[in-house]
């Protein structure tokens, strides 16, 4: 994507769709650290296409479960920021692991189908996403969906926020004696 807020879509509505076993911080977080590769890449001019390595499904898993274990620490940090959302929120250094790859890969996905320097399955073969997508869909057209995910995000965060204040009612309830 030319900007890694369109990544914020898909990785919101798929974060909080599959939130019991998804971190969804880590996984969201996750598609904003691998585009720190681009930004080196274009401020150090490197001369190499601005999607090399860390936009691979091997180095992004790599990065992706570094980054869970560097989140792990963050972890009442994220839950405080998850209840001013009044999410629920619970994890583990597992649970934040796999979250840091799955998220990795998502943007690794999205971004092969959108960008033609993308090479999914480096180093073993150099497919590019973007050959077989564009075929069918234009940018503009991915963007858009990106832009649908975000929108259609709102609907497991209802359900996310009804839980909570649910779950909340539940803890202050005082007990009948």
């Amino acid at each position: 994507m030319p900007f890694t807020p369109y990544h914020f879509g898909p990785s919101g509505f798929v974060g909080l769709v599959f939130r019991k076993w998804i971190d969804v911080p880590v996984f969201v977080l996750a598609n904003v650290i691998v585009d720190i590769e681009v930004m080196v890449v274009m401020l150090f001019n490197l001369g190499w296409p601005i999607h090399r390595y860390c936009h691979t499904l091997l180095i992004g898993a790599a990065v992706g479960a570094l980054w869970g274990a560097a989140a792990y620490p963050l972890r009442n940090l994220f839950k405080k920021i998850m209840q001013l959302f009044r999410i629920p929120y619970k994890t583990s250094l597992p649970k934040m692991l796999i979250s840091g790859i799955l998220g990795l890969w998502l943007h690794i996905l999205i971004d092969g189908a959108y960008h033609f320097d993308v090479k999914i399955l480096w180093p073993n073969i150099s497919i590019s996403l973007w050959r077989m997508i564009h075929r069918h869909l234009g940018k503009e057209q991915i963007e858009t969906i990106c832009l649908i995910f975000f929108l259609a995000g709102l609907v497991p965060y209802l359900f996310a926020v009804i839980s909570f204040s649910k779950n909340r009612r539940i803890q202050n309830k005082p007990e009948n004696k």
